[in-house]
């Protein structure tokens, strides 16, 4: 699968919203909650400046984002690497990650969180991505974990 990848802007917000709703809806029924879910327009946006955000194409169509954000010099937090569940299991997660280690190629360390009962993640971010995992804690009434790489 040939991906490519371009840098979301504002007009983008719309498509992004799409994206992650389609992404992230079953975690909004199973956990009553999900940040990257029902977000507005104008949210969207704002998430975009404060933000690097991805759109991932396969061709000309939109099938995932990909949200990073540089805290401190080559520490950056992934909130956001997702595939619309149509395209998921075809190994485009993988190549996004792939893809975010070579624009951020000053990268010491990389952390995130997701939800510890989400099998699916955790062996995503473990086995394909080489991270570990870190602390658990709660996040309103989910629990979820950190994980991180550093080199």
């Amino acid at each position: 699968m040939e991906l490519t990848y371009r840098q979301a802007a504002k007009d983008d917000a719309n498509l992004l919203i799409d994206i992650y709703n389609a992404s992230f809806y079953d975690d909004y029924v199973r956990y009553g909650m999900c940040p990257a879910y029902g977000k507005t327009k104008e949210e969207m946006e704002s998430s975009i400046e404060d933000s690097t955000k991805y759109v991932v194409l396969n061709g000309t169509i939109p099938v995932g984002a990909i949200s990073i954000f540089e805290e401190k010099k080559g520490c950056y937090y992934l909130g956001c690497l997702c595939v619309i569940p149509e395209y998921q299991g075809k190994g485009i997660g993988t190549q996004a990650f792939q893809y975010i280690l070579s624009v951020c190629s000053d990268w010491k360390q990389i952390t995130l969180v997701t939800p510890a009962d989400k099998e699916q993640n955790v062996k995503f971010y473990t086995e394909r991505c080489a991270f570990h995992i870190g602390e658990k804690m709660m996040d309103g009434k989910v629990e979820v974990v950190n994980f991180y790489m550093k080199r």
